[in-house]
């Protein structure tokens, strides 16, 4: 049974999951104006993953267990697909792709994560997720299709954040169904994240963002960004979903999935002057059309996973978001 809450508590805490997992899009552009995406994401998720796994395992020091080879290995496994997969290209694209656009298309999670549910553990997919499938594609071949104008989207940047929310949904799923991870579910998403940092910095050096780095060029706005992803985006909006989980139905909770894209793209048009042009409103209409069919005729079939980039989650027994 979920505790008694007051309906305004609840409906502040979904807001409040709007506005921070929607407003990471926009800390991202910011954090990688002059900060390499990679490196970017190392120092973000190194430091939030340790916060978090240290308070749980202070909090519960005298019932939480030391995670096994195995935990540990399935955490990274997640982890890279979440933080590197997810959230390192969603990082990189957002170099060359707007944040407005980024948000699109990484709304799309739920259309993968359905599509992927069906090709590994066949999953049934209802007629009306089909039609949100099929609309989501849609969507994205609005903005992908050339249109010879100087606001095109850039393809590099453009295929990064198609195949972002493909790993992120991988690794869902797999958190979901195949991983051993530990618990408490928060002390198992501050592990994600520990190790996905430590990921990403191998990728910032495989990058070469290592290479002339040099910090003191790096700007305020950047290293703004970046702790507001690290504080606001990763800490605060993870615990706000997980808290959500215990008191609020998930047909409720899922609407993060339509509304974050939404947000997303009006707080790039007002504070970053990023275009807002017909054929973006038509691929967000397209999109979040597609994603309340999808999440809708799915029927909550599986948990719901944050399509957006303010935090390390994954659905499954042993976590809990």
């Amino acid at each position: 049974m979920r505790p008694t809450v007051s309906p305004l508590a609840v409906w502040a805490g979904i807001i409040t999951l709007y506005l921070v997992w929607g407003s990471t899009y926009l800390g991202i552009k910011l954090a990688v104006e002059t900060l390499p995406p990679f490196l970017m994401g190392f120092l973000r998720f190194l430091a939030a993953g340790l916060i978090l796994a240290g308070a749980v395992a202070l909090r519960h020091r005298h019932t939480i267990r030391r995670p096994s080879a195995v935990e540990l290995r399935d955490s990274t496994i997640v982890g890279s697909c979440l933080m590197v997969g997810g959230i390192g290209l969603v990082s990189w694209g957002e170099q060359t792709v707007s944040s407005g656009i980024a948000a699109l298309l990484i709304g799309l999670m739920p259309m993968w994560l359905a599509i992927f549910a069906r090709v590994f553990f066949r999953e049934r997919l209802p007629l009306m997720a089909v039609a949100g499938i099929a609309t989501g594609l849609a969507g994205v071949a609005v903005l992908a299709w050339p249109a010879g104008s100087v606001g095109d989207v850039d393809p590099a940047g453009l295929a990064a954040l198609i195949v972002s929310p493909m790993a992120w949904s991988l690794g869902s799923l797999y958190a979901a169904r195949k991983a051993v991870l530990p618990a408490p579910v928060l002390f198992a998403t501050g592990i994600q994240m520990t190790a996905g940092g430590m990921l990403l910095l191998i990728a910032a050096v495989l990058a070469g963002e290592l290479t002339g780095f040099d910090p003191s060029a790096v700007s305020a706005r950047s290293w703004a960004g970046m702790l507001y992803l690290l504080t606001v985006g990763s800490l605060v909006g993870y615990t706000t979903y997980a808290w959500l989980l215990t008191i609020a139905p998930l047909p409720r909770i899922a609407t993060y999935a339509y509304v974050n894209p939404v947000v997303a793209v009006v707080l790039g048009w007002l504070l970053l002057d990023e275009p807002l042009t017909g054929r973006m409103a038509a691929a967000a209409l397209l999109i979040v059309v597609a994603v309340v069919l999808i999440v809708t005729g799915r029927g909550q079939i599986a948990r719901p996973v944050p399509p957006r980039i303010g935090v390390a989650v994954a659905p499954g027994p042993a976590r809990g978001g």
